[in-house]
């Protein structure tokens, strides 16, 4: 029985397309996410979100930034990513699913 499509819920619309798009792919694979379920989705995909937005930032900047007092240091977004990045698999390890990133 096929399910019908137009009683999915919509992703936000603030999210990037490629994260809308694998929010509806999840929500159309996963039948009956429950609300708290679709929330743990949206926090992933905004994390992921904000993992590319630092990811773009130090590929411009470089890995390494200097400091007030002259000295190279790690750039500060590096934790972003990775926080976000442990976020996102937490949120798939939660959900049951296999990890798989949007393009």
């Amino acid at each position: 029985m096929a399910k019908d499509i137009s009683k999915l819920p919509e992703p936000p619309k603030w999210l990037s397309l490629s994260a809308r798009t694998w929010w509806k792919k999840i929500v159309k694979e996963c039948e009956g996410l429950h609300d708290s379920q679709l929330l743990i989705l949206q926090s992933a995909l905004e994390a992921y979100a904000d993992m590319k937005e630092a990811q773009k930032i130090v590929k411009e900047d470089g890995m390494k930034v200097m400091d007030r007092f002259g000295q190279e240091k790690a750039h500060p977004l590096l934790t972003v990513i990775r926080d976000n990045r442990s976020a996102i698999l937490q949120a798939y390890k939660t959900l049951g699913l296999d990890l798989e990133f949007p393009d």
